[in-house]
């Protein structure tokens, strides 16, 4: 009984660093790639109650196509692009949650400003250029 535990204790432990230095330098996961693999396994999930063969076809596609999306982007070795995309999707959540700010951009500089809502029509400074420039908020 001893010798069949140990033979399990060696598989696993081969299939763990295996996966391990199959995953070297690979991107692996991140917030963005919970969000894709949310979005395609609830669209798999509304895809059991559709009736409409038509409509059931497109809805699968597009679940197996977040799933895909979401595997390339785990399994992908260009780190530094799919670091971007999670970074750029992380400011563009911060943007949606923050609901007591405006975000605006410096004509000239293209700079993203902070500015609180509701004080009408403001000036805005730009924090790295010194651009002036007034928008409502």
């Amino acid at each position: 009984m001893n010798a069949i535990g140990n033979f399990f204790r060696k598989l696993g432990s081969s299939i763990v660093s295996g996966l391990r230095s199959f995953m070297t330098g690979r991107y692996g996961t991140d917030k963005l790639n919970m969000y894709i693999l949310g979005a395609g396994v609830i669209v798999c999930l509304i895809c059991m109650f559709i009736r409409v063969p038509l409509l059931n076809l497109l809805l699968t596609l597009l679940s197996y196509g977040l799933m895909f999306w979401a595997i390339f982007r785990t399994l992908s070795r260009n780190t530094y692009k799919r670091y971007q995309e999670n970074r750029r999707f992380l400011i563009f959540l911060d943007k949606l949650k923050d609901r007591d700010h405006r975000y605006f951009e410096c004509p000239k500089c293209r700079q993203g400003v902070r500015v609180p809502k509701g004080k009408g029509k403001i000036s805005i400074t730009c924090p790295k250029c010194g651009e002036k420039f007034i928008k409502k908020t």
